[in-house]
């Protein structure tokens, strides 16, 4: 949630409210999530899924009270289900598809069939049993609808526009299950559009690139490293091995995130934004005292390895989109960082240069160094409050095993490319003494 929707959430939540009916107004939670599962046969696809009742408000179910008068329900599941058809769509292809059957089913909210897919289908035949008592603000609705499909090995999406008055906090927690293949979940809401279940590898390769060049060019502290770090050179062939470091370094850390082995708990995240942060002030005040090249690099590396896991949460969330196609959408969320690196020097490379021509000796490099170690600063004193009041993790066996190899991976990574410097270094002699 970005910071700029904060600000309205109470003004949204009021006016929800208002539209609620009394008995209702209590139930409503800004993270309330329908469960739902697809599954996917020979000839048919089938949604199973589980509406909170305050969702369908407009299906008007008979009341008794504060109590829904379930003996009576049975035209409101019908509305309730036409509802549900509309407003969760699943495409085969670019074709919507639509339900050839619906039968659903009132639920206390204390079921917990909805943990796996047998169960949950299971739970959606029949009616409720007698005498069952469901508050107008509580319970939910289970629903199967059907659909007929071309082919099983089809291109699925789907979309949710369910309760349109709160557009995307009202979530869709999807478990795909495509024939002959390990089940995958995902999250959306209404903001997210449709949502491919089972992408081809290129269409996840391209979002995945479109969403590392957004990452970049949208992450003011990223873009204030970069420009940290060719401030002090005058020539590409001096920022190319820069950015070159930077580039493994947060590569290593991204995959290795990716891949579930960064450090967990509470604590992390606030420490990886501190230690960014700091990363900028150092890097600017460096430049203000003087810039050793050989030193540069290195220095480059390390704060990659940081700026790594940084990346890493601008793909976590969106990992659940790759489908079977892990290590693709992981190597295109990295390309598109480096277009977007590509592209911000592309514009700070040629401005440096106007800068230095307009001003003399180390003047641009000391101004401009010392504005982003202000703001560097500022930065820094905000996330290390946060980070002063997260609970730090206990140095349990777990920790020091993900400590140490985070510790190895990175000397790993540091003797790689030192091997390859110290090989480019060595060509490069040898190419000097044969043309000399």
């Amino acid at each position: 949630m970005t910071k700029s929707l904060r600000p309205w959430i109470p003004l949204l939540a009021l006016c929800v409210l208002s539209t609620l009916r009394p008995g209702q107004a209590h139930e409503f939670s800004m993270d309330a999530v329908m469960n739902a599962f697809v599954k996917v046969d020979e000839h048919q696809a089938h949604l199973v899924v589980r509406v909170p009742l305050f969702a369908l408000r407009h299906a008007g179910f008979p009341l008794n009270g504060r109590e829904i008068d379930v003996d009576r329900s049975a035209a409101a599941i019908g509305r309730a289900l036409a509802l549900i058809g509309d407003d969760i769509t699943l495409f085969e292809g670019e074709q919507p598809l639509r339900p050839s059957s619906a039968v659903g089913r009132l639920q206390l909210p204390s079921d917990r069939s909805f943990d796996s897919y047998p169960e949950a289908l299971a739970d959606t035949g029949g009616t409720s049993p007698a005498g069952t008592v469901i508050y107008a603000d509580q319970g939910f609705l289970d629903a199967h609808l059907t659909y007929p499909i071309a082919s099983p090995q089809g291109r699925f999406s789907i979309r949710t526009t369910v309760f349109p008055d709160v557009s995307g906090f009202l979530k869709l927690a999807v478990r795909y299950l495509p024939p002959g293949e390990e089940g995958r979940a995902m999250v959306i809401t209404s903001r997210s559009g449709k949502v491919s279940l089972n992408p081809a590898w290129y269409r996840a390769a391209a979002s995945f690139v479109v969403l590392g060049v957004t990452h970049i060019l949208s992450g003011p502290d990223h873009l204030l490293f970069l420009l940290c770090l060719v401030i002090p050179f005058a020539t590409l062939r001096q920022v190319v091995p820069i950015i070159t470091a930077f580039t493994v370094a947060h590569s290593f850390t991204l995959i290795g995130s990716a891949f579930g082995l960064a450090p967990s708990g509470v604590w992390f995240p606030p420490f990886v934004e501190t230690a960014i942060a700091a990363s900028i002030v150092y890097m600017a005040l460096e430049n203000i005292v003087g810039v050793s090249l050989r030193r540069r690099w290195v220095l480059t590396a390390l704060f990659g390895l940081v700026h790594g896991f940084g990346f890493s949460y601008g793909l976590k969330e969106n990992l659940q989109f790759a489908g079977r196609h892990l290590l693709v959408s992981l190597f295109s969320f990295n390309v598109g960082i480096e277009i977007g690196q590509v592209l911000v020097l592309a514009l700070m490379l040629p401005a440096l240069a106007l800068v230095r021509r307009r001003l003399p000796g180390r003047v641009p490099q000391i101004i401009l160094s010392a504005l982003v170690a202000h703001t560097g600063w500022h930065w820094m004193i905000d996330r290390g409050e946060v980070l002063w009041s997260t609970e730090w993790p206990r140095l349990d066996a777990e920790s020091l095993t993900t400590l140490a190899r985070w510790v190895a991976g990175v000397l790993l990574a540091i003797g790689i490319v030192q091997l390859v410097r110290r090989s480019r270094s060595l060509l490069a002699r040898r190419a000097t003494r044969a043309g000399g």
